[in-house]
């Protein structure tokens, strides 16, 4: 039984709930009353899952809400199980971060304008970067949603990405701004850069 490999039968309600609303958010008492469990139970196994990463947690209204972590390392896997979500077979696998960027810079090259491109976060192993993907150029944001979403679709999460015009990512690296440097700081790879202004520092 499912209740036994996960440990519990409320944990496995939960994680029925969360993985099938990925990006929606709900309180305590909603959830008690949604999977039918002791408030206790529901509150106890939220902790637990809590200290793992696999959910998130914010206050809102005098309210604290949970939803499911889609940064968790095993999200992915996760969503196969209890959202019936298959993981995309035809996914390449990839050893190296490089293999990483080159997977992807194809898909995100069809942008136009764009004049640099940092993979960093979850596209990028052992990276602690809460950006995923910084993209720098006068850019259609159209284009730029496609292009994300076609990666989303493979990661099988949604990505956290950040677009800025060149002169304001030039200006902020060279000032060493705080969020610039967060990313640069984490491991990241470069898939674009035809100013050759990263290869320079």
């Amino acid at each position: 039984m499912i209740d036994a490999l996960f440990g519990s039968k409320t944990r496995v309600k939960l994680l029925h709930l969360f993985l099938n609303h990925p990006g929606q958010s709900f309180y305590v008492r909603e959830i008690t009353r949604i999977i039918d469990e002791q408030i206790n139970s529901v509150r106890r196994e939220l902790a637990n899952m809590l200290e793992v990463g696999v959910i998130t947690s914010d206050s809102a209204d005098n309210k604290l809400y949970y939803q499911v972590n889609q940064r968790y390392d095993y999200y992915t896997a996760l969503r196969a199980i209890f959202a019936n979500e298959p993981i995309n077979s035809t996914k390449p696998a990839l050893t190296s971060d490089e293999a990483v960027s080159e997977q992807y810079t194809t898909t995100i090259a069809a942008i136009p304008a764009l004049r640099l491109a940092v993979l960093s976060g979850v596209l990028v192993k052992g990276s602690t970067s809460d950006v995923d993907i910084l993209l720098v150029g006068s850019l259609p944001a159209a284009k730029v949603k496609a292009a994300v979403a076609l990666i989303e679709k493979n990661e099988g999460r949604e990505l956290n990405y950040s677009v800025m015009p060149y002169e304001d990512f030039y200006y902020r690296l060279s000032v060493r701004d705080k969020f610039i440097t967060e990313i640069l700081a984490s491991k990241h790879n470069v898939a674009i850069d035809k100013d050759n202004v990263l290869s320079q520092k």
